[in-house]
């Protein structure tokens, strides 16, 4: 099997759970707007799972202020091998 990113094929999926963590923890996206200090429509981009690049600086506000790791807020599904 090549292991080679250079050919083109699927390589499984990256989620942002932010969803999730804010629903469970009782935040509104405006809220979390002020906390972050940053603009509506970026944060419900990362809401609604619809960032094709991540800002490692809006990724680390988001932890922090929220208190809970990276990997609480990313998750990476494998493709599954048929």
């Amino acid at each position: 099997m090549n292991d080679s990113v250079y050919i083109l094929r699927d390589y499984g999926k990256i989620e942002i759970n932010l969803k999730e963590i804010l629903d469970k923890k009782g935040i509104s996206r405006n809220k979390l707007c002020n906390m972050i200090a940053t603009n509506y429509d970026l944060v419900n981009r990362y809401y609604n799972n619809k960032v094709t690049r991540i800002d490692l600086d809006m990724l680390a506000r988001i932890a922090f202020v929220l208190q809970c790791d990276v990997s609480d807020l990313l998750k990476y599904s494998k493709v599954s091998k048929k």
